[in-house]
C-alpha cells in the first residue's frame, strides 16, 4: 500500500519542507561555487537512468571543473584516469577534476540537495536505488553479468537521493554489492524502512563516511 500510494505523497511533502529548510545552505553553496571556479552552479552532466530505464536530467551542484564528465571520456590527458575510473567501479579516490569547494560539498553530500527538485518533478524519490549513467550501467553489467536481475529490480522503482547503500558504505562498496543492496531495498520498501534510512542520512552527511 505504501509503495504504490503513499510513498509519492510522502516524497512531495518531505521534499518541499527540506527545500525550504536547505534554501540558505543552497545560496551559500551556489556563491562558493561561483567564487571558487569558472562554470555554471549546476553540474553539466549527461542524463541518468531512472525508473523503467527512462532517462532524466539529475540536478546537482557542480563539484568539478566545467565539462568534467566529457573531458574524462574524450581528453587524452585523462586517458589513464578514465581507465582507473572504470576499473574502480566508476569511482575515483583522487580525482583531479574536483574543485576545492567541490571536495567539501561532495564529502558532506551538499551537492545532492538540488535533487529535491527531481523528487518534486516525479523523476526521483527521497529514498531509492542509485541513479546510474547509461554507459556505467551497461559496462558494469558486462563486468558483473550476475547482477542483471538486481539491475532489473533496481530500475523497477524511482532512484533515490539517499538509499540503503548510501547509509551502509557509499563509495566504499563496489557495483556488484551496491546493486544487490539496492535490490534488497526494493523488495522491502516500507514507510518504516524509508524513515530509518532518512534518519541515518544526516550522520553520513556530517561525517562524510565513505565519500569520494
Amino acid at each position: 500500500m505504501y509503495k504504490i500510494y503513499f510513498k509519492r505523497v510522502f516524497d512531495i511533502f518531505t521534499s518541499s519542507v527540506l527545500l525550504v529548510f536547505f534554501l540558505p545552505v543552497c545560496l551559500v553553496v551556489a556563491i562558493a561555487i561561483k567564487l571558487d571556479s569558472s562554470g555554471p552552479v549546476f553540474a553539466d552532466v549527461p542524463e541518468r537512468v531512472g525508473q523503467k530505464g527512462k532517462k532524466f536530467k539529475m540536478y546537482k551542484f557542480r563539484s568539478m571543473i566545467q565539462n568534467a564528465h566529457l573531458l574524462l571520456r574524450t581528453d587524452r590527458r585523462f586517458k589513464e584516469l578514465y581507465e582507473e575510473y572504470k576499473k574502480g567501479s566508476y569511482k575515483l579516490k583522487n580525482d583531479p577534476r574536483i574543485t576545492r569547494v567541490g571536495k567539501f560539498i561532495r564529502k558532506h553530500s551538499l551537492d545532492e540537495i538540488p535533487q529535491l527538485l527531481n523528487v518534486l518533478r516525479g523523476e526521483m524519490s527521497l529514498v531509492g536505488p542509485r541513479a546510474y549513467y547509461p554507459d556505467e550501467l551497461e559496462n558494469q553489467q558486462k563486468e558483473h553479468p550476475n547482477t542483471k536481475k538486481y539491475v532489473s529490480d533496481a530500475l523497477s522503482v524511482k532512484p533515490g537521493i539517499t538509499g540503503l547503500w548510501q547509509v551502509t558504505g557509499r563509495s566504499e562498496i563496489n557495483f556488484d554489492k551496491r546493486i544487490a543492496i539496492d535490490a534488497r531495498y526494493v523488495h522491502n520498501i516500507s514507510l518504516g524502512e524509508d524513515l530509518k534510512i532518512i534518519l541515518q542520512t544526516p550522520l553520513v552527511m556530517i561525517t562524510g563516511r565513505g565519500a569520494i
